[in-house]
C-alpha cells in the first residue's frame, strides 16, 4: 500500500519554467517544520528556493541544502528525490543550495548541517519533492496525449502510456509540466517498491575529487583578491595593547596591515608573503586572566567541584541510601581532555564586500547563522549576503561555529582592507586559537547487591557548557542543565533502580563548541567503562552483564548481540590479544562495538580489529553507513589513543599533527560493519560511531592487563603508570 502524503489546505510547492524550458520546484519549510507556507513564484532564471530542476535535456539538478564534508549527502539527498522521481542515476546533477529561508532545518529552525540529521530531517521532505515532480510530468504527458494520468506510468526518466505504446522523456515534458497546477496530494512509494533507496549508489562527488575539479574553500580565487592571515592572541581573551607594522610592510608582496577585532591582519598577493609579514609583526598583548590557566589547574578545580552536589539532571529512587546499603560498592574518577577538531582542510573564507552586498565563499556547516552574523558585521540585511557553500575538507562541528567566528572575522578583514580577501587560518592558528571539545571530569559511584546486580548509580559531571552564550541557550539549557553536557549519561539505558546524574558547568575563557558526537564523546567512554567495572566486580561476563540489564531496550540489545556474534565473543583469540565491548545510543542510532587489542611490554596499545553493529533505522545508502562507521571509529580511536589539547600559562601546547597526531593508515585496525535491518525511519550515522570505540578499547586493555584506564588519551606512558599503581 502506498504511503499517502496529504497536502490539501496547504500550497506546498510552486512550479515554474527555467530558461530554455524545464521544471523548477521549490518550497519553504518554516522554523520547526510545523507549518508549510508557499514560496514566492520563482524567477525564470535561477530560483534560490528550488530543490529540483528538470531541464529540457532531461538532466535533473538537485540543490542540496546540507554541506558535503565527506559524509555523502551529495549522494544520499539526491537518492531520496531520484527514488520518487523515477529517473536514471546518470541523469542526476548536484548543486549546493544557497543560504535561504527555504532551507531551514526542520528541527533546528536554521540552515545547518549537524547533529547527524541530514537524512532523517529530509526523509519525507525530499521524497515528496520527487513524487510531486513525477506526478506533474505524468500529468503533462497525459494532457498531451489526451488520456487519463492513471493510465500512465513513469520509469527511468520517461513517461509511458502502455495501452498505446507512447512514451515521452522528462526533458520533452518539463516545460509543459511547469505550467500545470501543483498537486495537493501525492503518494510516496511503499518501501517494497524502492529501487534506489537501500542500494549502494556511486557517489556523485567522487569524480570531481578524483580529477581535481572539485572546489573546496581553499581553491577559491576571485579577481583582485588579497590573501590574508591574522595574528591572533596566543592566550585566550588577550587583547592588543600596541603593535608595530614597519618590518611586516618591508616583506615583498605584503600589501596592507590593519587592526581588526580579533588581532592584526596582514594581507598580500599570496599566502606565503602574508605569512612572512605576520611573523615580522611586533605586537604587545594584554594577556588578561587567561594567562593563569593550565590543564593541571583546571583538573584541580574540577576535582574540587566534583566533591560537591551539582544540579540534578536525572534522579530516580534513593541512590545515596542505596549506595550505603549495597553489598559491594565501587567508586571511580574519569577524565577526558580538551580536543581540537583538526580538520584536514584548515579554515578559510573568501569575502567580496560592497556597499549594498556581501558575497562569501567558504566551506561552512552553518549557512543560516553565518549569513545573519556576516550581515551584522557588514552592516547589511541577511538577504544582502550571498553564501557559496564549497566542499568542506572536514568539519566535525568546527565549521558550524555558533558565533560564526571565521566568517565574521573575514568580513571584518574585508571591511578594514576595502578589498576582496581570502582569510586563511594555518593549522597552528586553529589548533592554538580555535574552539575545542571541553575537558570533562566525572565522579562515579555504584552499588551491587549480593547477586551482583547494580542497585545504585551516581554520576557527577563537571565541564564547560558548549551551549551557554549561544543562540541555542534558551532552547537547550533548561533548569541549569545543558542537555549536551549530560546526553548519554542522563538517559542511561541500564536497569538500575536508584540513579542520580548531576552537573557542574564551570566557566573560563577557553572557547568550546560541539565536536563530533558532542556530549556522547565523553559520556560514552565514562558510562561504558564504568559499567564494565561493575561487570568485573560482579565476576560476570561484560557482554552478558550488559545484555541482562538491557532487557527493556531491544535496539540496544540487538546491536550488542550482533556485535558479540560477529566478533566471535567468547571464542579463543591469537596469543596476546583481548576483546572489549561497548554499546551506546546517540543521535537516534544504536551502536555496539567490539575491539580486539594487544598491549606491548612498553605499554603501547595496538588495536587490531573493531567489529561494529549499527541500527540506524531504514538505510538509504549502505556504503555511506559503513563509511561513516569506519570514519567515526578512526576519529574516535585518534582521540582515545592520542588526542589531547593541554594548556600551560594560558597557552595551547600543541600546534600541528606532529604533536596532535591522528591515526595513520598503518595504525588503523581491520573494521567490520554490520547493519541491522530495520523498518524504522532513518537516524544518524555521522557521529554515533565515535562514542563506543574508546570504552571498547579501554575494556579490552583491562581484559588484557587487569589495568583500568580512566583518563584519555590511553598513551603508553599512562598504561605503564597504571600498571605500576597496580
Amino acid at each position: 500500500m502506498n504511503q499517502s502524503v496529504d497536502m490539501r489546505r496547504r500550497d506546498f510547492l510552486k512550479a515554474s519554467a527555467a530558461i530554455g524550458g524545464g521544471l523548477v520546484l521549490g518550497f519553504y519549510v518554516p522554523m520547526g517544520g510545523s507549518t508549510i507556507a508557499a514560496a514566492a513564484d520563482p524567477p525564470a532564471s535561477v530560483d534560490p528556493n528550488a530543490w529540483v530542476r528538470i531541464g529540457a535535456d532531461g538532466t535533473v539538478t538537485i540543490l542540496v541544502a546540507k554541506s558535503e564534508m565527506g559524509q555523502g549527502v551529495y549522494t544520499s539527498m539526491p537518492m531520496l528525490i531520484a527514488e520518487e522521481l523515477e529517473v536514471a542515476w546518470s541523469q542526476i546533477r548536484v548543486e549546493a543550495a544557497p543560504a535561504a529561508p527555504a532551507y531551514k532545518h526542520a528541527v533546528y529552525g536554521i540552515q545547518v548541517t549537524g547533529g547527524s540529521t541530514s537524512v532523517s530531517s529530509s526523509w519525507d521532505q525530499l521524497r515528496t519533492v520527487g513524487a510531486t515532480a513525477r506526478q506533474m510530468l505524468i500529468s503533462a504527458a497525459a494532457k498531451k496525449w489526451q488520456v487519463e494520468p492513471a493510465s500512465c506510468r513513469a520509469e527511468n526518466g520517461t513517461v509511458h502510456h502502455p495501452p498505446s505504446g507512447r512514451k515521452a522523456d522528462y526533458g520533452s515534458l518539463a516545460e509543459q509540466a511547469s505550467k500545470l497546477p501543483v498537486p495537493a496530494n501525492v503518494s510516496l512509494k511503499a518501501p517494497k517498491d524502492f529501487k534506489i533507496i537501500g542500494t549502494s549508489m556511486p557517489r556523485l562527488d567522487t569524480p570531481g575529487k578524483l580529477d581535481g575539479s572539485a572546489q573546496f574553500g581553499l581553491d577559491v580565487s576571485i579577481p583582485g583578491m588579497l590573501t590574508a592571515v591574522v595574528a591572533r592572541p596566543v592566550v585566550f581573551g588577550a587583547r592588543v595593547k600596541s603593535f608595530k607594522a614597519e618590518k611586516a610592510k618591508t616583506i615583498p608582496g605584503v600589501k596592507a596591515v590593519a587592526q581588526v577585532p580579533t588581532g592584526i591582519v596582514v594581507a598580500a598577493g599570496d599566502f606565503w608573503s602574508a605569512q612572512m609579514g605576520r611573523e615580522a609583526l611586533e605586537i604587545e598583548w594584554d594577556e588578561g586572566v587567561g594567562a593563569k590557566l593550565s590543564t593541571e589547574g583546571l583538573r584541580k578545580e574540577y576535582a574540587a567541584l566534583a566533591e560537591k552536589p551539582g544540579t540534578s539532571a536525572r534522579k530516580e529512587g534513593a541512590p545515596e541510601a542505596a549506595l550505603t546499603t549495597a553489598a559491594k560498592g565501587l567508586e571511580a574518577i574519569y577524565e577526558v581532555p580538551y580536543l581540537a577538531h583538526a580538520t584536514m582542510e584548515p579554515l578559510n573564507c573568501v569575502v567580496q564586500l560592497a556597499e549594498a552586498s556581501c558575497e562569501i565563499w567558504t566551506g561552512t556547516q552553518f549557512q543560516g547563522g553565518d549569513q545573519s552574523a556576516a550581515a551584522a558585521a557588514a552592516g547589511l540585511k541577511p538577504e544582502q549576503v550571498k553564501i557559496h557553500t564549497m566542499l568542506l575538507g572536514g568539519g566535525f562541528g568546527r565549521r558550524a561555529n555558533p558565533h560564526s567566528d571565521f566568517v565574521v572575522e573575514a568580513v571584518q578583514v574585508a571591511k578594514a582592507l576595502k578589498a576582496p580577501v581570502k582569510v586563511v587560518w594555518t593549522r597552528e592558528d586553529d589548533m592554538r586559537g580555535g574552539y575545542y571539545r571541553p575537558i570533562w571530569y566525572s565522579r562515579l559511584a555504584a552499588g551491587l547487591d549480593p547477586e551482583g546486580k547494580p542497585v545504585a548509580w551516581t554520576h557527577r559531571i563537571v565541564g564547560q557548557s558548549i551551549i551557554a552564550g549561544t543562540a541555542f541557550e534558551q532552547a537547550m539549557v533548561q533548569n541549569g542543565i545543558d542537555a549536551t553536557s549530560v546526553e548519554g549519561a542522563a538517559d542511561l539505558p541500564y536497569a538500575i533502580p536508584n540513579l542520580l546524574v548531576d552537573l557542574h558547568s564551570p566557566k573560563n575563557v577557553v572557547p568550546v563548541q560541539w565536536w563530533r558526537s558532542v556530549g556522547h564523546s565523553h559520556t560514552g567512554f565514562v558510562v561504558e567503562s564504568f559499567i564494565d567495572e561493575l561487570a568485573a566486580a560482579a565476576a560476570k561476563d561484560p557482554y552478558e552483564f550488559r545484555r541482562d540489564l538491557l532487557a527493556g531496550h531491544p535496539r540496544h540489545r540487538g546491536v550488542l548481540e550482533l556485535a558479540a556474534k560477529k566478533s566471535g565473543w567468547g571464542t579463543p583469540l591469537p596469543a596476546g590479544r583481548s576483546r572489549g565491548i561497548a554499546v551506546h545510543a546517540s543521535f537516534g542510532s544504536f551502536i555496539a562495538q567490539v575491539a580486539e587489542v594487544s598491549v606491548a611490554t612498553d605499554g603501547r596499545i595496538a588495536v587490531h580489529r573493531v567489529v561494529c553493529a549499527v541500527d540506524c533505522g531504514r538505510v538509504v545508502n549502505p556504503d555511506t553507513v559503513a563509511a561513516q562507521m569506519e570514519s567515526g571509529i578512526i576519529f574516535g580511536l585518534s582521540a582515545a589513543l592520542m588526542g589531547e589539547i593541554t594548556l600551560k600559562e594560558g597557552r595551547v601546547e600543541q600546534s600541528n599533527f606532529h604533536d596532535y597526531p591522528i591515526l595513520r593508515q598503518k595504525e588503523s585496525p581491520q573494521i567490520e560493519v554490520h547493519i541491522v535491518p530495520s523498518t524504522e525511519k532513518p537516524t544518524g550515522v555521522g557521529e554515533p560511531g565515535v562514542p563506543p570505540v574508546a570504552p571498547a578499547v579501554a575494556n579490552a586493555v583491562f581484559a588484557a592487563t587487569g589495568v583500568r584506564l580512566r583518563r584519555l588519551p590511553m598513551t603508553a606512558k599512562r598504561v605503564q603508570a597504571a600498571q605500576k599503581e597496580g
